[in-house]
């Protein structure tokens, strides 16, 4: 079984700007390379990682695809584009498209002062872009709060496929009321056919992020797993920002255990098949990565 990483993260200060970062974020606050994470994928036995970005400007992308070209482990990077200007998007992705390694595209969706962003005519233009190319978005979010924009952007745009980062980042942690409102609104996003999810990132909602346990993330996955099935899930370590969570290998055994239930074949989905089939990702480089991994 090829095992793919859908979501890691890399990132250098010193190559791009990365406004979220500072002491708070210790000790993640300095460049964190792909190296690092190395030893943690060979432990879990992971084949493959998709890169995904950590910043909306252009240095983050060039740091990604450098780090791809030199560690044949990376089968993917989801780049940015300045979606709300689609001219210079169109053109970007013309530039981006060359490298086999481009998979996807994000923005940081969360740090927007404009919570409906997305839903405006330019970036909707962007995402028209996406749809034509042939290129998924990834959704990212902070808290269930934007899931509601889901359903009319997979109306708007039926043939672009959609992942959400970390299931929307449900209430870990929390009340049964809180639950019942994600459920809610991941429902609603699950309807969709081209929309799918990351089991990844699945942290305590409130208090320090290391304060979750196994029981407290199940019933999220197990909802998951109802609503989307595992072809349309996919596993992602979120390294580094797993390491403020309680380490790669606790997130990496967590998500062994709440999968152990389902059969054989449905385990390879979401731990590989529905990443590979999702991004489209290029057989040459995943046996190349195959190969690296021994």
């Amino acid at each position: 079984m090829t095992v793919v990483d859908a979501h890691l993260h890399v990132w250098d200060p010193g190559a791009a700007a990365y406004d979220w970062l500072g002491p708070a974020m210790a000790p993640v606050d300095r460049a964190m390379r792909f190296c690092e994470a190395r030893p943690a994928l060979r432990t879990a036995e992971v084949t493959a990682a998709v890169l995904v970005q950590a910043a909306d400007n252009d240095a983050d992308t060039a740091h990604m695809l450098a780090t791809a070209a030199a560690y044949p482990e990376v089968v993917g990077v989801v780049v940015w584009v300045p979606l709300d200007d689609p001219d210079r998007a169109a053109a970007r992705l013309r530039a981006l498209r060359r490298d086999p390694h481009v998979v996807g595209v994000r923005t940081l969706l969360h740090e927007s002062s404009d919570p409906d962003w997305i839903t405006g005519p330019d970036a909707d233009a962007g995402l028209a872009l996406l749809a034509e190319a042939g290129l998924p978005f990834d959704y990212s979010t902070t808290s269930p709060a934007a899931l509601r924009h889901l359903p009319e952007l997979a109306v708007r745009h039926p043939t672009l496929r959609l992942v959400v980062d970390h299931l929307g980042k449900p209430p870990v942690g929390g009340g049964r009321e809180d639950r019942a409102e994600w459920r809610r609104l991941i429902a609603a996003a699950a309807k969709h056919p081209g929309v799918h999810a990351k089991v990844s990132g699945l942290y305590s909602a409130s208090g320090p992020l290391d304060a979750w346990t196994t029981g407290q993330v199940r019933p999220f996955v197990e909802d998951a797993l109802e609503l989307f099935g595992p072809e349309r899930l996919m596993y992602g370590g979120d390294w580094p920002i797993s390491l403020l969570a309680g380490g790669y290998a606790r997130t990496w055994e967590s998500v062994c255990a709440l999968l152990a239930p389902l059969a054989p074949d449905e385990r390879a989905a979401v731990l590989g098949g529905t990443a590979a089939r999702f991004y489209r990702l290029d057989p040459a480089l995943l046996n190349a990565a195959r190969d690296a991994a021994g």
